[in-house]
């Protein structure tokens, strides 16, 4: 929503998007609303993007480069930073990591791990939390949380192990059919070469250990081939580079993956969940 706060808001990326648009409009000798019709937005969509009443969004800047990019690529540069500017501030780090990452190593406890969610899921999960968000707001982050996906087909290839706990699995979020269709994107996931997904059972403690106790954790492998710890609690996060510090929370993930399910296991499960699966 375009709003007077957005202008003292908008950051120099969105700033910089702005003064391009409309420096290249007049160039072309285009109103507001001719360069609305070549992209398919309103005037005012125009006129809100170009003061920062309303920053591009992701979708006004692929038609900006269509329309405007003239081959340079310009508008497709700045959706990346633009996406940048609307994560959390404790969040910009880490995405910066899995980006780049070679392998990525994560335990979900608590609920779907951000790369596996749906749409929907992601939608009912921020929008369902507390302190509550403005829709807009809202919309922005499952945006972001959505484009963090093109990971899976990125080039060269990360090799991507997760463990779901089984609890965050059966918590309901949104309603049945949200559930359902996120069980059976997890199931479609599950299937790619370059992603291992596994199961923790809730009886995985009954064995005498239970490495998971300590929640939630991400190991990412970054292009220097070192490895780095992100986590986080309550909106707090930490990213970790000490050796012995990583080097425990790596013995900790292999642990919890030796007590999770095994892939085709776990891949039955999904399916189960989804109602695919007798």
């Amino acid at each position: 929503m375009a709003s007077a706060e957005n202008k003292e808001t908008a950051s120099p990326m969105a700033l910089m998007v702005a003064e391009m648009v409309r420096t290249m409009r007049i160039q072309r000798g285009w109103t507001q609303e001719q360069l609305g019709l070549e992209l398919g937005y309103s005037a005012a969509a125009v006129s809100a993007m170009e003061t920062c009443a309303q920053p591009a969004s992701d979708a006004m800047l692929v038609e900006l480069e269509r329309v405007l990019g003239n081959g340079t690529y310009i508008f497709q540069t700045a959706r990346r930073y633009m996406r940048m500017d609307k994560y959390p501030e404790e969040f910009k780090d880490y995405v910066l990591l899995e980006q780049a990452a070679l392998s990525l190593q994560v335990y979900a406890a608590n609920f779907i791990h951000g790369l596996f969610q749906t749409q929907d899921y992601a939608r009912a999960l921020i929008g369902g939390g507390f302190p509550p968000l403005p829709d807009p707001r809202v919309e922005e982050l499952v945006e972001v949380r959505m484009a963090r996906k093109a990971l899976f087909d990125r080039e060269p290839v990360a090799m991507i192990e997760a463990v779901l706990d089984e609890s965050a699995l059966i918590r309901g979020i949104g309603s049945d059919d949200i559930m359902r269709d996120q069980m059976r994107y997890l199931a479609n996931v599950a299937k790619r070469r370059n992603v291992s997904l596994q199961v923790l059972p809730l009886d995985a403690g009954l064995s005498g250990e239970y490495a998971a106790g300590h929640g939630s954790l991400n190991i990412v492998e970054g292009a220097d081939h070192k490895h780095r710890v992100y986590l986080e609690v309550q909106e707090e996060s930490w990213t970790l580079s000490d050796p012995t510090k990583v080097s425990t929370h790596a013995q900790r993930c292999a642990k919890i993956r030796a007590e999770a399910m095994g892939p085709r296991e776990s891949l039955k499960f999904f399916e189960r969940l989804a109602g695919d699966r007798k």
